[in-house]
C-alpha cells in the first residue's frame, strides 16, 4: 500500500515531542535547493562554503564512509594545500561544534558525525534528508505506474517534485564529486517530471499540460522527450498545426547545434500527426506504444 505522499511532504523535517525524547541527535538536511541543516530543528547549517560542501557529501552518504581523498578531491581537485589533512579536521571539528551547540549537554554527536578508519561517516539512522525522501516517492510513483494507477503515479511524482526549491545544492560550490552528484540529481528530476506528464495524459489532462510543456521545451529545445509529449498534448487539444511547430522546432534545433535528425519515434509521430492516426487519440495509457 502506497504511503500518502502529501503526508509525507508535511512531515518531512518536522519533529515531534515525542521523536525528540526517542531520538535526540537527528539531523535533517536539504540539498534539493539552497541547503539547510537542522538537528531537532535547531539550525545548523554552516556558513562558510568547504564545510557546506563537507556536510552535503556527507548527507548524500549517509551510511557509508566518506573517505579523505574523496574529500580532498571534492574540497580542492588536484591540488589540495599541504597541510590539506589538518584543514578538513578543523573542518569536521566546526560542523561537529555546530551540533553539539544545537544539543547543549549532550555527547553523543560523535555518534552522528563518527570518525572512520580513512574517513568519516554520517549515522543513516541519524539522518534525513530531502533526496531521500525523494527517491521514495520516485520509486513509489514507478509503483503505481506499473499497477496502472496513474492518479497515483501522478500524486506520487508530483509531490516528489515539490520537495525541489530550486537547483540542486545550488547555494554552495561544487568540486568533481558534488557536481557529479547534482548532475545525477538533476537527471532525477527530469525523469520524474517527464513520468508526471504521461500518467496526466493517460487521465486525459492534455489541454492543462500544454502551458507548462511549452515552457519545457522552450527551456529544453533539443529534449525529444518533452517534444512527444507537447506534439501529443497539442493534437489531442485540436491543435495540429502547432504540433506540427513544435516538431519543426526540435528538427531546425538538433540539425543546428548536432548536425542530426530527430530521433525515429519523433519521426513517427510527426507521420501519424499528418495522418490523423487514431492511434495519437487517448489510450488510457499515455503516448501510444507505437511512438
Amino acid at each position: 500500500m502506497l504511503k500518502t505522499a502529501e503526508d509525507q511532504i508535511t512531515s518531512l523535517f518536522t519533529i515531534t515531542g515525542n521523536e525528540m525524547d526517542s531520538d535526540l541527535r537527528q539531523i535533517m538536511i536539504r540539498l534539493l535547493g539552497p541547503m539547510s541543516a537542522h538537528v531537532n530543528n535547531k539550525p545548523v547549517t554552516p556558513s562558510a562554503a568547504k564545510q557546506r560542501q563537507i556536510m552535503a557529501l556527507l548527507a548524500l552518504n549517509a551510511g557509508r564512509v566518506v573517505t579523505i581523498s574523496t574529500l580532498v578531491e571534492e574540497l580542492w581537485g588536484d591540488d589540495p594545500p599541504r597541510s590539506f589533512l589538518a584543514t578538513l579536521q578543523n573542518y569536521i571539528l566546526q560542523i561537529r561544534n555546530r551540533m553539539t551547540a544545537a544539543l547543549p549537554g549532550d555527547p553523543g554527536i560523535r555518534q552522528v558525525l563518527g570518525t572512520r578508519h580513512g574517513g568519516y561517516l554520517l549515522a543513516e539512522t541519524a539522518c534525513v534528508t530531502d533526496v531521500d525522501e525523494f527517491g521514495q516517492l520516485m520509486a513509489d510513483g514507478r509503483e503505481a505506474a506499473e499497477a496502472g494507477d496513474h492518479r497515483a503515479a501522478s500524486d506520487q511524482f508530483g509531490y516528489a517534485l515539490k520537495l525541489w526549491r530550486g537547483p540542486a545544492l545550488a547555494d554552495m560550490p561544487t568540486g568533481r564529486v558534488l557536481e557529479l552528484e547534482a548532475t545525477s540529481l538533476e537527471e532525477n528530476r527530469l525523469g520524474v517530471l517527464e513520468r508526471r506528464i504521461e500518467a496526466d495524459l493517460a487521465l486525459n489532462r492534455h489541454a492543462d499540460l500544454v502551458g507548462e510543456l511549452t515552457v519545457l521545451n522552450a527551456r529544453n529545445p533539443m529534449n525529444e522527450n518533452f517534444c512527444a509529449l507537447l506534439m501529443t498534448a497539442l493534437y489531442r487539444s485540436g491543435h495540429v498545426a502547432r504540433a506540427l511547430e513544435a516538431f519543426q522546432r526540435l528538427r531546425a534545433a538538433l540539425r543546428e547545434e548536432l548536425g542530426v535528425e530527430p530521433c525515429p519515434r519523433l519521426q513517427r509521430m510527426q507521420r501519424a500527426v499528418l495522418s490523423g492516426d487514431p492511434a495519437l487519440e487517448p489510450t488510457g495509457n499515455g503516448i501510444h506504444t507505437s511512438y
